[in-house]
């Protein structure tokens, strides 16, 4: 069966071809009710409509550009008159421009129109805003502009109701069939037996129906609730905006026209919008337009549409164009009904459906075969073939509603559906333990992985940084409190202070503003902010020192260069270039520094041993370093020349201290007994990620660790040896990173799980078996590539996440366990009976409640079991294990033999054993009682199914709820069914002795379960 699973469809656990998708819906033969077998499944039509919009939108944008290009040289020197008037409601509401105006503009590159408003000045005076300062952000003008440029929101499918799935969960196939036999025998019995006892059968099959699907619908309706609760999760994003001169946090579901937003490298453009200013600003337009080269958005080409990426640069933008209005609001409204691509295990738990659904179909024709041919013959024998009574009608018809209800107990349509209830239900608690999952499979695929390869800062560190000290002037000094930082900044020449602020203050991502409350407040990076705040601590003015200098040109920091260089335009005329960044590679690029007197002087050989050991003394205390340097450029520089990459004089070189994170060593202790590696990928210093890597426990006496460098100039032959050692990886680039994941993936058949937070990661985030961006520190574009965000950026909850996801794994097994036991069982039981009997004992509404027990219910209880610690005790499954195990089909085997047993015993001896007679009543009592021993056989089984391989099933059963809840519902309801339901159910009133008896066969279940795992079996 396993090898049958694999080939199944050959869906990935993510990037699925829309083709695997498609061919493993072919092969799912049996389904009583797609409805609801594929609802949790990509709606592969709806995402063909989106492909189509974004190739429209990629025309479009082509034809806007060139049109727009032609008409500005056409009108270049004209003056330009415009012709637009303002509607009247616009007017009212104290603007000048109207929404559909603006999306005019900006969607359809329309610089001629855009040049008659004024640009991007003129556009934010219409609007009734300041490109400096944003919103005004009193009640009534937010409530005006609401009513007038409408909420940037984008449709959503509405929730659908609970009668929807009641309707749904009604057009299961075999249902329909039973209802119509229903009917048929109301029809006949009533005519035959008269009101009300003819109509007893019939009932009693509609009320079980009735039963089966309002429990389904009720189970599918929660679910879909809490897909509805994670996707608005997933769909939350902030955004940074300036109102009333102060920049804050906002929602980007709250922003409005006018607004202006501070776009950084990483960020998704979250409207449709103008460029106001800003540097080397690079857009990737691919998620709206399918075009994968960047775009450069300046004063010249200005336009920023909604769900774009900043891949480059940073800039101040003003918001035009919100929702629905933006083709992004239309592909999005698109895109989410969509869904999410179906997981391996969903996948794989169809094909197990489908196997089961043609042998219970098989067995199901046999059986009405073997129950007719009686009937049949006798008729036949007696010369009355083509002479039919009600009676002989009715008798036909229960043998097929019979067969019938064998192919709804047979065919497990629960199975791949219960993946979607552990997932519902684990998705849900992860995000409780701030994990918030953005890729179905991902859960399952987490509970697999074999290694973990965790970016250091913010991740394994707290991400709180704070400058402890620095080498300014050759002389190394603390500065671990405002006490040193003041009495270093008297110490210094004041040439030399002057200098380190400017280079500080001008060259960083980072802006100290003072917010509402009237303090300072710094915004930034960890590493941008610590900076800042040493350079406000030896008394620095960051609006001051920005008013002394223009900065004329900007090169962001990336993880390729470990560097970011600034071009600032003294007041007094000339240029100073300065650079920050690692400090072994900014080090390299000087040819001077800054000596004690302040004065500068060569930089020889002996100084630069002397500083580069300097930044391995930090390193090795476990800072990180960052080297800051500046170069007065030569007279006739033109800034439109690149920025030079040597002739730096070294201004100082500070050490940043970042704390690991409590408990990350305890995690990392975890990981390694749960059999899964941890590596350490960074872009720091190698010194400083050996020490960090050896105080969280991930660095091993026989542990490799390497730099990216060095790494990437090793050949095909030498990685093979060398990645299996590899703990830390330091000066890795994003192209390292995703080289070491895709060698472990492929070439070491690991499944791997990779963090990421910049824009850089994310082709190791999607390469990955499962991407983990950082919630807090992450950027929306690792955000998107990403399978699960770690909304606390903590390693600890990483190995949560695996936790969970061990134990959806363990649970959709148990759950398969319990049911194929119910499937093998109800099947033998029939069909053996209607071979040797002529009749079979458990009738068409019994194995509905059967049915029931062992499909929703059974998921309820076992799929739904939360996570202990034990399942971070034993291997991973990895990429090759087994889903349907040897443990498990020992359990099945060994559990349903002994079931058929006792009912094939109380069949053939119950009579005997209970002293019961040859009457029709007595026959309804035995009856009776296999059908209930059944049902308590099942409850037992579902205990023992708590664990596959442990003797101990009770531990912490009474914790779980659920599993308590449907236990404890399943016994009363087979109770009142018994004793109160029998003209309906087929059933009678039993003894205490034969209640007794019927709890005591399904309790010696427990024991016999416990005998078989004793048996030994390996794993193949």
């Amino acid at each position: 069966m396993e090898s049958y699973l694999e080939n199944f469809g050959d869906v990935k656990g993510k990037n699925s071809s829309d083709e695997a998708l498609r061919r493993w819906r072919k092969l799912c033969s049996v389904v009583k009710n797609p409805k609801r077998r594929f609802r949790f499944t990509a709606n592969l039509d709806k995402r063909g409509e989106a492909q189509a919009i974004k190739h429209a939108n990629h025309e479009k944008l082509r034809v806007a550009v060139l049109v727009s290009k032609a008409a500005l040289q056409f009108i270049h020197g004209l003056k330009l008159r415009s012709e637009y008037v303002v509607p009247e409601e616009v007017k009212a509401a104290g603007f000048q421009i109207c929404a559909d105006e603006l999306g005019s503009i900006v969607e359809g590159h329309d610089s001629k129109k855009l040049i008659t408003h004024g640009g991007a000045a003129g556009i934010a005076d219409k609007l009734a805003t300041s490109p400096t300062d944003g919103l005004s952000t009193d009640e009534d003008s937010m409530r005006r502009r609401l009513d007038i440029y409408g909420i940037n929101k984008f449709t959503e499918s509405e929730i659908r109701s609970f009668w929807v799935f009641v309707w749904e969960a009604l057009q299961d196939t075999t249902l329909i069939i039973l209802a119509v036999c229903a009917f048929v025998s109301l029809v006949v019995g009533i005519v035959m037996e008269g009101w009300p006892k003819g109509a007893h059968d019939g009932l009693g099959i509609v009320a079980s129906i009735l039963l089966v699907v309002f429990v389904t619908a009720t189970s599918d309706y929660r679910q879909s609730l809490q897909f509805k609760d994670l996707d608005k999760e997933k769909r939350k994003i902030q955004v940074q905006v300036t109102r009333k001169g102060f920049r804050q946090r906002i929602s980007i579901y709250d922003l409005l026209p006018g607004d202006v937003v501070n776009l950084a490298i990483g960020d998704q453009v979250p409207a449709d919008g103008l460029f106001i200013s800003g540097f080397s600003l690079l857009i990737n337009e691919s998620s709206l337009t399918g075009e994968s080269e960047p775009v450069i958005v300046n004063e010249d080409n200005p336009f920023l549409l909604s769900g774009t990426k900043v891949q480059d640069g940073s800039c101040k933008m003003l918001v035009t164009t919100v929702g629905m209005r933006t083709q992004w609001g239309k592909l999005m409204a698109t895109l989410s009904e969509g869904g999410d691509d179906e997981t391996p295990l969903q996948v794989k738990l169809n094909g197990v459906a489908t196997i089961i659904g043609q042998i219970g179909l098989f067995f199901a024709v046999i059986t009405f075969i073997v129950l007719s041919q009686g009937l049949i013959g006798q008729k036949y024998h007696d010369g009355k073939l083509l002479s039919w009574s009600g009676d002989d009608a009715l008798a036909m018809l229960e043998h097929f509603a019979i067969a019938v209800t064998i192919v709804v107990v047979a065919v497990p349509e629960g199975l791949p559906l219960a993946v979607t209830l552990s997932l519902a239900f684990a998705m849900k608690k992860m995000m409780n333990d701030k994990a918030l999952v953005r890729n179905l499979a991902a859960c399952e695929t987490m509970g697999s992985a074999t290694t973990i390869c965790s970016d250091k800062t913010g991740t394994l560190t707290t991400n709180h940084m704070t400058v402890v000290k620095t080498c300014i002037c050759g002389n190394i000094r603390e500065v671990n409190n405002p006490q040193n930082a003041s009495k270093l900044c008297s110490e210094l020449p004041q040439n030399v202070v002057k200098t380190l602020l400017e280079s500080i203050f001008n060259n960083t991502g980072g802006e100290v503003v003072i917010n509402q409350d009237g303090k300072y407040q710094i915004l930034g990076t960890p590493t941008e902010t610590a900076i800042l705040e040493f350079a406000m601590s030896i008394g620095g003015n960051f609006k001051a020192k920005r008013a002394e200098t223009k900065i004329a040109k900007v090169e962001p920091f990336n993880s390729t260069k470990k560097r970011m260089c600034v071009l600032l335009e003294l007041a007094e005329g000339g240029y100073h270039a300065h650079c920050k960044g690692a400090s072994e590679i900014v080090l390299a690029a000087c040819d001077k520094f800054i000596d004690e007197t302040g004065g500068v002087a060569p930089l020889d050989k002996a100084t630069a041993d002397k500083l580069n050991g300097i930044i391995d003394s930090f390193a090795s205390e476990a800072l990180r370093t960052l080297c800051l340097a500046y170069r007065e450029m030569e007279e006739g520089f033109s800034i439109e020349e690149q920025l030079p990459l040597q002739g730096y004089t070294c201004i100082a070189i500070v050490g940043i201290k970042d704390p690991v994170r409590p408990g990350v060593r305890e995690s990392v202790a975890i990981c390694r007994s749960a059999g899964v590696m941890v590596r350490m990928v960074t872009g720091d210093n190698i010194n400083t990620a050996k020490a960090i890597a050896r105080e969280c426990g991930i660095l091993t006496e026989d542990g490799l660790a390497i730099e990216g460098p060095e790494f990437r100039e090793k050949s095909l032959e030498e990685l093979l040896e060398l990645v299996p050692k590899i703990q830390v990886m330091a000066r890795s680039s994003p192209l390292d990173k995703h080289t070491l994941v895709k060698h472990l993936r492929t070439t070491f058949n690991e499944v791997v799980a990779v963090t990421g937070d910049g824009t850089n990661d994310a082709p190791a985030l999607h390469e990955a078996d499962i991407g983990l961006a950082m919630g807090i520190a992450g950027t929306e574009v690792a955000k998107e590539s990403a399978d699960v965000i770690i909304l606390d950026d903590n390693f600890s909850t990483i190995v949560t996440v695996a936790r969970w996801g061990r134990s959806v794994y363990v649970n959709i097994q148990k759950f398969v366990q319990f049911q194929l036991t119910v499937n093998v069982v109800a099947l033998l039981v029939n069909f053996s009976s209607a071979c040797f009997t002529g009749n079979a004992p458990l009738t068409a509404v019994q194995l509905l409640w059967v049915n029931m027990i062992m499909d929703t219910l059974g998921a309820l209880a076992l799929a739904t079991e939360p996570p202990n610690d034990d399942l971070m005790k034993r291997e991973p499954v990895g990429r090759t294990g087994k889903f349907i195990t040897n443990v498990m089909w020992r359990n099945i085997f060994g559990q349903s033999i002994y079931q058929f047993v006792v009912m094939w015993y109380l069949q053939t001896q119950g009579k005997t054993f209970f002293g019961l007679g040859d009457s029709d009543s007595d026959n309804i009592v035995l009856n009776t009682v296999i059908f209930n021993s059944f049902v308590f056989c099942q409850v037992f089984n579902e205990i023992s199914s708590r664990e596959m391989e442990k003797l101990n099933v009770l531990k912490g059963m009474l914790n779980n709820y659920v599993f308590m809840c449907v236990l404890t519902s399943t016994a009363v309801f087979q109770f009142i069914m018994v004793q109160f339901l029998g003209e309906f159910a087929n059933t009678t009133p039993l003894t205490s002795h034969q209640w007794l008896t019927s709890v005591l066969l399904g309790l010696i279940g427990m024991p016999i379960a416990v005998a078989v795992k004793l048996i030994p079996v390996g794993s193949s």
